[in-house]
């Protein structure tokens, strides 16, 4: 959905609503009905957001990810031991997968976030900012990538009745920091990249 200043464009038919149209920061399109989400013109709840996903990141890598538990031997893993063990096994393009999308690409895209949130009313590298969103936003879909390798690995070992995989804390945290991250993407505005001090497009 687009939005520009005193209109936001519908997501389903694209026309044009007024934003003072709008209620509890929404507004319905008088063509088509569709209701339209406006994001606030600030950064501070993409700023709470990522300072929030950056806090549980630490954690959600220290804490054991998951338990698997194997005629009766047991072994606990946080991603990094998991990481090691794919390493260990010869799962090289596995692991580097794990790797990039556990431990790399949610650390990139915060790294971002904040300097988008700190930056965005600067009026200085605007076409840098711009491509950084655009970086965010390719790189969202991969976010949830180890958990659906996690699942693929599992269905590979063709588990039996005498195995038990349990998700651990680490895995509960990593969940919440992938959450919260794309709460922070969703509520930056880049339109705020390009608006003067009055809130104009420059």
């Amino acid at each position: 959905m687009e939005q520009s200043n005193g209109f936001v464009v519908c997501h389903v038919c694209s026309r044009h609503i007024p934003i003072e149209n709008g209620k509890d920061n929404s507004v319905v399109c008088d063509r088509c009905g569709a209701r339209n989400r406006i994001k606030p013109k600030t950064t501070q709840l993409t700023l709470a957001y990522s300072l929030t996903a950056l806090i549980l990141y630490l954690p959600a890598n220290v804490f054991p990810f998951m338990t698997i538990e194997l005629y009766g031997n047991r072994n606990t893993s946080t991603i990094w031991t998991g990481i090691v063990a794919l390493m260990d096994t010869g799962y090289w393009p596995i692991a580097v997968i794990v790797f990039l999308a556990s431990l790399v690409i949610p650390f990139l895209k915060l790294a971002i976030l904040f300097y988008l949130s700190f930056t965005a009313k600067n009026s200085r590298n605007k076409k840098l900012k711009t491509r950084l969103y655009q970086i965010v936003e390719a790189i969202g879909r991969w976010s949830m990538l180890d958990i659906f390798l996690l699942a693929v690995l599992v269905a590979i070992m063709k588990l039996g009745p005498w195995t038990t995989v349990r998700p651990e804390i680490g895995s509960v945290m990593f969940a919440l920091v992938v959450i919260f991250t794309m709460l922070a993407s969703a509520y930056f505005d880049p339109q705020i990249i390009w608006e003067d001090e009055n809130g104009k497009e420059t």
